[in-house]
C-alpha cells in the first residue's frame, strides 16, 4: 500500500513539474521602458509610471486598437479647468472606445514641484479618472519620444493642455491648441469621427 501511495505521488509531483514547465514564462517589459506588443502605434509602445505612484501603464496595451486623446497638462495653468471638461469627455466617449491620457509637464513652469501635489490638483480638485502618467518633458531636445513624435507629425506644445486626437491605427494626428476647450464644437466633431 505505501509503495502505491509513494508511486502515485512521484506520479503527480512529474506531472506537476512538467505542466509547470510547459507553461509560457511571462517576460518583463525591456528595462528601457519599451513595449513590444504590435498592436498599437509604434510611438505609443511605452511604459510609464502612473502619477505619483509606482504602477507602470503598458500604453500598449491601452491603447491598442482605439482612438487616443493625449493631453499635456498643469497644475497652475489658466486652462488647468480644463480637466473638467477633458474628465467629462472621458466619461462620454470610454465606452465608445476613447482613450484620455494625461501627461502633466513643468515645461512651462506652471507644475507643482511634487507629483502628490499635481495628484491632488488633478484627482481631489478636479475629480479626473482618466489615467494621468508621471511628470515629462514635452517639448524641445528633453521632450519624451511620444511627444517628440507629435511634434514631428503636428506641432509641439506651446502651451499647456495642448491636445492631440490619435487615430486608432495611429496614423493620422489632429492637435488643438490650449484655447480650444474640451466642449469646443469643432474638437468634439473630431472626438466622434474618429470612434
Amino acid at each position: 500500500m505505501f509503495k502505491l501511495f509513494l508511486s502515485t505521488l512521484l506520479a503527480a509531483s512529474l506531472l506537476l513539474s512538467t505542466a509547470l514547465s510547459a507553461r509560457p514564462q511571462e517576460s518583463p517589459l525591456p528595462p528601457s521602458g519599451i513595449s513590444h506588443t504590435s498592436d498599437c502605434a509604434p510611438f505609443l509602445q511605452y511604459t510609464i509610471r502612473r502619477l505619483h505612484s509606482q504602477v507602470q501603464l503598458d500604453l500598449c496595451e491601452l491603447t491598442a486598437g482605439k482612438p487616443v486623446l493625449i493631453v499635456n497638462t498643469a497644475s497652475h495653468c489658466g486652462f488647468t479647468p480644463q480637466f473638467k471638461g477633458l474628465e467629462a469627455i472621458h466619461k462620454k466617449y470610454q465606452s465608445q472606445g476613447l482613450v484620455v491620457l494625461g501627461f502633466p509637464s513643468d515645461d512651462f513652469f506652471q507644475e507643482e514641484d511634487e507629483e502628490k501635489d499635481t495628484a491632488k490638483v488633478c484627482f481631489v480638485n478636479y475629480g479626473v479618472t482618466f489615467p494621468m502618467l508621471q511628470t515629462i518633458n514635452v517639448r524641445g531636445s528633453d521632450a519624451h519620444p511620444i511627444f517628440k513624435h507629435l511634434a514631428d507629425k503636428t506641432t509641439s506644445p506651446k502651451w499647456n493642455f495642448y491636445k492631440y486626437l490619435i487615430s486608432s491605427n495611429g496614423k493620422r494626428i489632429k492637435h488643438f491648441n490650449s484655447r480650444v476647450t474640451p466642449d469646443d464644437a469643432e474638437f468634439i466633431q473630431a472626438i466622434e469621427a474618429a470612434l
